[in-house]
């Protein structure tokens, strides 16, 4: 929809990073320290302790916003998902911290800074979103089909080609492969210099939606057909660290549901299948059975492969371990033989990939990155295996390989914490 521009005013106020600190502030210093003066059993654990929990209370809670405020600053990203995980993850931090190294602390202040931190973080949000939504000026030339197939945008059709006065901030969108004429070209060129964002059409499409319909193999952030070299052997080091951590941490959690799943129903432990894997070789993929065990029909091997809403093979346990995607976590194996990455497109079984190469065009450039444990279709698709949902899920594996980067993994991560608590996407 279009209309005439609203004043920003109260929508840049409480995006502000000034405003967001000080309310930051009062609920990660003030609250806690307003508890501690009127709780005695604080007051005599003595100052150091209060100190402590104010000085941990108000670092988790900056980053924690700094976090936010990066992942957030994407157009089409949600922020309200990411506030609680973005929380939860930087006070897990600070608590680790204190009590790795013995550092005094309250805990009472420390999980008073906490909820009062997230408190302001929703109200922050809510309140932004509710005083003015999401608003783009649109240049109104060229591939303009945005306007309609974009929800939850204001459009503010420009009609002179002025740079808007009003909105200092404001991002103006224009289809920048069109040919406009000469003084709509000064006017985007002077907004540019000027420290306007532009955005072309197609990219804030993308961003918008989180997916790239791949018209071209040469689409990525670096116009070939490799995504950022530099990045991938970065996370493969950081894939590598994690794993060498976690395997040995969870590895007693792992025996006892092992022992769980074969005392719920017959069959072995671990279940392994072969799926289709980087650059487009096939490999053991290993992760905790969740169906009834039954030997695999080679006749029928496509539609074995595939996992039915409410699948009846599915097992009682089995459904737990798939909806908190704790099933996946032997994969970890996977990715220390350098087969799987943390963070990436779902591998797919390979009579699946298999008949996706046939039906889907680009499908098989997928594989140009390691297949991942979670990635950008399971955040924001889930789980699918019929060919529509597929070729939909196709365009956010391209989106996550275009943009690919340590901020996207980031926001990645954040996101899986929140689906592994609401079982999104599982079946």
């Amino acid at each position: 929809m279009t209309r005439e521009p609203a004043p920003p005013i109260a929508r840049h106020f409480l995006e502000s990073l000034s405003f967001q600190l000080l309310g930051i502030l009062a609920g990660s210093v003030a609250v806690p320290l307003l508890l501690a003066l009127s709780e005695s059993n604080v007051l005599a654990q003595g100052g150091p302790f209060i100190v402590g929990s104010a000085i941990a209370s108000f670092a988790a809670a900056v980053f924690a916003l700094l976090i936010y405020r990066r992942v957030a600053s994407f157009p089409g990203s949600r922020g309200f998902a990411y506030i609680m995980p973005a929380f939860a993850i930087t006070y897990g931090v600070a608590a680790t911290v204190l009590l790795g190294f013995r550092l005094p602390y309250s805990g009472l202040m420390l999980s008073a800074g906490f909820v009062s931190s997230l408190a302001f973080g929703f109200l922050a949000h809510y309140l932004a979103q509710r005083m003015a939504r999401r608003q783009f000026y649109l240049v109104p030339f060229g591939n303009v089909g945005i306007m309609d197939e974009v929800e939850g945008i204001e459009w503010i059709l420009m009609h002179e080609p002025s740079i808007p006065v009003d909105d200092r901030r404001g991002a103006i969108v224009a289809d920048l492969r069109h040919d406009h004429a000469p003084e709509w070209e000064r006017m985007l060129a002077e907004a540019a210099i000027s420290g306007r964002v532009i955005y072309h059409t197609k990219q804030l499409r993308e961003s918008l939606s989180g997916k790239v319909e791949l018209e071209h193999l040469s689409e990525n952030s670096f116009g070939s057909l490799l995504p950022n070299l530099a990045y991938r052997k970065i996370k493969r080091a950081f894939d590598i660290g994690i794993a060498l951590v976690a395997l040995p941490v969870l590895s007693i959690p792992l025996l006892v549901l092992a022992v769980a799943i074969r005392m719920d129903s017959t069959g072995p432990a671990l279940f392994r299948q072969t799926r289709m894997g980087y650059r487009g070789r096939p490999f053991q993929m290993v992760k905790f059975r969740t169906m009834q065990h039954a030997p695999e029909s080679a006749g029928d091997a496509r539609n074995s492969a595939m996992t039915q809403s409410s699948d009846q093979r599915v097992t009682r346990i089995g459904r737990f371990l798939r909806r908190t995607r704790i099933d996946e976590l032997p994969q970890l194996v996977n990715v220390l033989r350098g087969e799987m990455s943390l963070i990436g497109p779902r591998p797919e079984a390979l009579p699946l990939s298999q008949w996706y190469e046939c039906e889907l065009p680009f499908y098989r450039y997928r594989h140009i990155v390691r297949p991942g444990l979670t990635g950008w279709a399971q955040v924001n698709q889930g789980h699918v295996t019929d060919l529509d949902a597929v070729h939909k899920k196709l365009h956010y594996d391209f989106y996550y390989i275009k943009y690919f980067s340590a901020w996207l993994d980031a926001l990645i991560i954040v996101r899986t914490i929140g689906i592994v608590f609401s079982g999104f996407g599982s079946k």
